[in-house]
């Protein structure tokens, strides 16, 4: 399991325990790099069955009697649905590569905590395991306080409940990467 070395916009993974605030912090993160002119995409893995569409809906029905994928657009939005029975977990170069399409400045993906990218991992004390902090690829670490292992002191260390700090941080770490001209964006 490598990345795809022909991606050609950075990636950075958003690891933590559940119950942490992945998706707070996310919420919380997009519109400040938005701001900054940076097109975000997320990539999330889901542990579970989950469904984005409703019974009786014609996609629904689509979708049942065997199509796939099916695609459902309209001038707000669209989305491709597409059944994987049985199937082994998604691979994230195949998602990568359904990303470059829209030319993101950045994808950040939350999950995939086994994949050897850049991370940013979210540690919030009494949820999980510390060793977290520790895993391959670890860039930088939010915490809600001090950290309860040692840390690498290549290891950048930020408040978990500083957006803003970890949004610059985020810039600061795209810049490092080469693929993307911070130059561009008002900071």
């Amino acid at each position: 399991m490598q990345l795809d070395s022909s991606i050609s916009f950075p990636v950075l993974g958003i690891a933590a325990w559940s119950g942490t605030g992945k998706t707070t912090l996310l919420e919380q993160l997009l519109p400040r790099l938005r701001a900054k002119d940076i097109k975000v995409a997320v990539i999330k893995h889901a542990h579970h069955r989950f469904d984005v569409d409703r019974p009786g809906k014609d996609s629904y029905k689509l979708r049942s009697a065997g199509a796939t994928p099916i695609l459902v657009a309209s001038s707000q939005r669209l989305a491709l649905m597409q059944e994987t029975p049985g199937g082994d977990e998604p691979d994230l170069n195949q998602l990568l590569a359904m990303m470059t399409v829209h030319a993101p400045d950045l994808v950040l993906v939350e999950g995939f905590k086994a994949w050897p990218l850049a991370k940013l991992v979210l540690y919030r004390n009494g949820i999980g395991d510390a060793e977290i902090l520790c895993s391959h690829g670890v860039e930088a670490v939010a915490l809600d306080g001090p950290s309860p292992v040692e840390l690498p002191a290549s290891t950048v260390q930020l408040a978990l409940n500083d957006a803003d700090a970890i949004a610059h941080w985020i810039i600061e770490w795209m810049a490092g990467q080469r693929l993307y001209d911070v130059s561009s964006t008002d900071r």
